[in-house]
Protein backbone atom coordinates (compact mmCIF):
# COMPACT_ATOMS: atom_id res chain seq x y z
CA UNK A 1 0.00 0.00 0.00
CA UNK A 2 1.29 3.36 -1.17
CA UNK A 3 1.18 6.89 1.47
CA UNK A 4 -1.41 7.52 -1.10
CA UNK A 5 -3.87 4.92 -1.29
CA UNK A 6 -3.65 4.41 2.57
CA UNK A 7 -4.68 8.47 2.37
CA UNK A 8 -7.71 7.92 0.00
CA UNK A 9 -8.84 5.33 2.23
CA UNK A 10 -8.40 6.94 5.42
CA UNK A 11 -9.72 9.51 4.23
CA UNK A 12 -12.93 7.62 3.15
CA UNK A 13 -13.05 6.87 6.61
CA UNK A 14 -13.40 10.08 7.98
CA UNK A 15 -15.84 10.53 6.00
CA UNK A 16 -18.14 7.73 7.45
CA UNK A 17 -19.25 10.20 10.37
CA UNK A 18 -18.29 13.73 12.09
CA UNK A 19 -16.80 12.04 14.65
CA UNK A 20 -15.00 8.57 15.41
CA UNK A 21 -15.00 7.55 19.11
CA UNK A 22 -11.82 7.37 20.76
CA UNK A 23 -12.46 4.16 23.03
CA UNK A 24 -10.32 2.97 25.75
CA UNK A 25 -11.57 -0.75 26.91
CA UNK A 26 -10.94 -2.72 29.96
CA UNK A 27 -13.28 -5.79 29.06
CA UNK A 28 -13.46 -6.97 25.86
CA UNK A 29 -16.29 -9.11 26.75
CA UNK A 30 -18.28 -5.77 26.48
CA UNK A 31 -16.71 -4.98 22.83
CA UNK A 32 -19.39 -6.03 20.64
CA UNK A 33 -22.07 -4.18 22.87
CA UNK A 34 -20.12 -0.79 22.59
CA UNK A 35 -19.33 -1.28 19.13
CA UNK A 36 -22.68 -2.25 18.30
CA UNK A 37 -24.21 0.70 20.29
CA UNK A 38 -22.13 3.16 18.61
CA UNK A 39 -22.84 1.62 15.30
CA UNK A 40 -26.88 1.68 15.80
CA UNK A 41 -26.40 5.47 16.83
CA UNK A 42 -24.53 6.54 13.63
CA UNK A 43 -21.02 6.53 14.32
CA UNK A 44 -19.34 3.45 12.18
CA UNK A 45 -15.94 4.10 12.66
CA UNK A 46 -14.23 3.11 15.49
CA UNK A 47 -11.10 3.70 17.53
CA UNK A 48 -9.96 1.17 19.89
CA UNK A 49 -6.53 2.65 21.65
CA UNK A 50 -3.80 -0.13 22.36
CA UNK A 51 -3.66 1.06 26.25
CA UNK A 52 -5.12 -1.75 27.79
CA UNK A 53 -4.58 -5.66 27.95
CA UNK A 54 -7.98 -6.22 26.66
CA UNK A 55 -7.28 -3.72 23.65
CA UNK A 56 -6.86 -6.36 20.65
CA UNK A 57 -9.19 -8.87 22.18
CA UNK A 58 -11.38 -6.24 21.75
CA UNK A 59 -10.57 -5.25 18.34
CA UNK A 60 -11.20 -9.34 17.36
CA UNK A 61 -14.90 -9.03 18.82
CA UNK A 62 -15.52 -5.17 17.13
CA UNK A 63 -14.28 -6.38 13.95
CA UNK A 64 -17.65 -8.96 13.97
CA UNK A 65 -20.28 -5.79 14.32
CA UNK A 66 -21.63 -5.61 10.78
CA UNK A 67 -21.44 -1.71 9.14
CA UNK A 68 -18.45 -0.99 11.32
CA UNK A 69 -15.10 -0.23 10.60
CA UNK A 70 -12.35 -1.09 13.58
CA UNK A 71 -9.08 0.67 14.19
CA UNK A 72 -6.47 0.50 16.36
CA UNK A 73 -5.13 3.60 17.94
CA UNK A 74 -2.04 4.47 19.72
CA UNK A 75 0.48 2.61 16.84
CA UNK A 76 4.03 2.87 17.89
CA UNK A 77 6.11 -0.23 16.64
CA UNK A 78 6.22 -2.14 13.89
CA UNK A 79 4.89 -5.07 16.03
CA UNK A 80 1.42 -3.12 17.31
CA UNK A 81 0.88 -2.78 13.77
CA UNK A 82 1.41 -6.27 13.43
CA UNK A 83 -0.83 -7.03 15.91
CA UNK A 84 -3.41 -4.77 15.12
CA UNK A 85 -3.84 -5.78 11.79
CA UNK A 86 -3.99 -9.60 13.00
CA UNK A 87 -6.85 -8.94 15.45
CA UNK A 88 -8.78 -7.32 12.55
CA UNK A 89 -7.95 -3.64 12.47
CA UNK A 90 -9.08 -1.96 8.95
CA UNK A 91 -7.24 1.11 9.73
CA UNK A 92 -4.71 2.37 12.88
CA UNK A 93 -3.98 5.68 14.13
CA UNK A 94 -0.94 7.35 15.84
CA UNK A 95 0.04 10.40 18.10
CA UNK A 96 3.05 10.54 15.84
CA UNK A 97 4.96 9.25 12.70
CA UNK A 98 8.26 7.76 12.59
CA UNK A 99 9.06 5.62 8.93
CA UNK A 100 9.71 2.68 10.88
CA UNK A 101 5.94 3.05 11.55
CA UNK A 102 5.08 4.34 8.51
CA UNK A 103 7.09 1.47 6.61
CA UNK A 104 5.51 -1.06 8.66
CA UNK A 105 1.58 0.23 8.09
CA UNK A 106 2.42 0.28 4.08
CA UNK A 107 3.65 -3.21 4.19
CA UNK A 108 0.92 -4.70 6.13
CA UNK A 109 -1.55 -2.79 3.76
CA UNK A 110 -2.89 -0.80 7.22
CA UNK A 111 -4.42 2.80 6.32
CA UNK A 112 -2.79 4.79 8.64
CA UNK A 113 -3.83 8.26 10.29
CA UNK A 114 -0.68 9.37 11.11
CA UNK A 115 -0.34 12.29 13.90
CA UNK A 116 1.23 16.03 13.38
CA UNK A 117 1.30 18.75 16.06
CA UNK A 118 3.30 21.17 14.19
CA UNK A 119 3.54 22.79 10.10
CA UNK A 120 6.68 20.86 10.00
CA UNK A 121 5.34 17.58 10.74
CA UNK A 122 2.34 18.07 8.45
CA UNK A 123 4.73 19.01 5.76
CA UNK A 124 7.44 15.71 6.54
CA UNK A 125 4.07 13.60 6.09
CA UNK A 126 2.88 15.49 3.30
CA UNK A 127 6.19 15.00 1.42
CA UNK A 128 5.75 11.13 2.14
CA UNK A 129 2.37 10.94 0.56
CA UNK A 130 0.19 11.40 3.23
CA UNK A 131 -2.44 13.92 2.89
CA UNK A 132 -4.48 13.04 5.48
CA UNK A 133 -3.47 13.61 9.18
CA UNK A 134 -4.33 13.31 12.67
CA UNK A 135 -3.98 17.02 14.57
CA UNK A 136 -2.93 15.51 18.00
CA UNK A 137 -3.00 16.51 21.06
CA UNK A 138 -5.66 19.11 19.71
CA UNK A 139 -6.66 21.31 22.01
CA UNK A 140 -3.15 21.68 24.04
CA UNK A 141 -1.51 22.36 20.68
CA UNK A 142 -4.03 25.72 20.32
CA UNK A 143 -7.20 24.23 18.96
CA UNK A 144 -9.17 25.73 16.42
CA UNK A 145 -6.92 28.82 15.89
CA UNK A 146 -3.67 26.40 15.58
CA UNK A 147 -5.69 24.31 13.15
CA UNK A 148 -6.83 26.66 11.03
CA UNK A 149 -3.02 28.93 10.76
CA UNK A 150 -1.93 25.21 9.89
CA UNK A 151 -4.04 24.87 6.76
CA UNK A 152 -3.48 28.47 5.44
CA UNK A 153 -0.11 27.78 4.15
CA UNK A 154 -0.91 23.72 3.96
CA UNK A 155 -4.25 22.85 2.22
CA UNK A 156 -3.54 19.59 0.71
CA UNK A 157 -3.97 18.21 3.94
CA UNK A 158 -7.13 17.43 5.81
CA UNK A 159 -6.94 16.50 9.56
CA UNK A 160 -8.51 14.43 12.26
CA UNK A 161 -8.21 16.41 15.49
CA UNK A 162 -8.11 14.63 18.64
CA UNK A 163 -7.29 15.24 22.01
CA UNK A 164 -9.95 17.51 24.21
CA UNK A 165 -12.31 17.35 21.67
CA UNK A 166 -15.69 17.27 23.19
CA UNK A 167 -19.46 17.73 22.14
CA UNK A 168 -19.10 21.35 23.00
CA UNK A 169 -16.07 22.41 21.01
CA UNK A 170 -16.21 19.70 18.39
CA UNK A 171 -18.67 22.13 15.71
CA UNK A 172 -15.83 25.00 15.49
CA UNK A 173 -13.34 22.12 14.29
CA UNK A 174 -15.35 20.67 11.92
CA UNK A 175 -16.18 24.45 10.29
CA UNK A 176 -12.86 24.25 9.82
CA UNK A 177 -11.51 23.52 5.51
CA UNK A 178 -9.27 21.31 6.44
CA UNK A 179 -11.08 19.18 9.01
CA UNK A 180 -12.83 16.19 8.15
CA UNK A 181 -14.04 14.54 11.43
CA UNK A 182 -13.07 14.73 14.84
CA UNK A 183 -12.21 12.33 17.52
CA UNK A 184 -13.73 12.11 21.02
CA UNK A 185 -14.12 10.09 23.58
CA UNK A 186 -17.06 11.46 25.16
CA UNK A 187 -19.13 9.25 23.47
CA UNK A 188 -18.49 6.34 25.50
CA UNK A 189 -18.06 7.10 28.91
CA UNK A 190 -16.73 4.53 31.08
CA UNK A 191 -19.31 4.59 33.57
CA UNK A 192 -22.01 3.60 30.88
CA UNK A 193 -19.89 1.29 29.52
CA UNK A 194 -19.33 -0.56 32.86
CA UNK A 195 -22.38 -0.16 33.26
CA UNK A 196 -23.38 -1.41 30.09
CA UNK A 197 -26.12 0.95 29.02
CA UNK A 198 -25.84 0.81 25.68
CA UNK A 199 -29.21 2.65 24.85
CA UNK A 200 -27.37 5.87 26.55
CA UNK A 201 -24.39 5.26 24.33
CA UNK A 202 -26.25 4.95 21.27
CA UNK A 203 -28.16 8.06 22.15
CA UNK A 204 -24.58 9.87 22.46
CA UNK A 205 -23.42 8.59 19.31
CA UNK A 206 -26.83 10.12 17.84
CA UNK A 207 -26.11 13.30 18.91
CA UNK A 208 -22.43 13.41 17.87
CA UNK A 209 -23.70 12.52 14.48
CA UNK A 210 -25.60 14.90 13.71
CA UNK A 211 -22.74 17.16 14.17
CA UNK A 212 -21.65 18.83 10.42
CA UNK A 213 -18.11 17.96 8.87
Amino acid sequence: MTPQQASLAAEKICRLAPVIPVLVVDDAGKAAGLAQALVDGGLPALEVTLRTPAALDAIREMAKITGGAVGAGTLLTPKDVEDAKAAGATFGVSPGATEKLLDACEANELPLLPGAATASEAMWLLERGYTVQKFFPAEVNGGVPALKAIGAPIPQVKFCPTGGVSLSNAPAYLTLANTLCVGGSWVAPKDMVTAEDWAGITALAKEAAKLSA
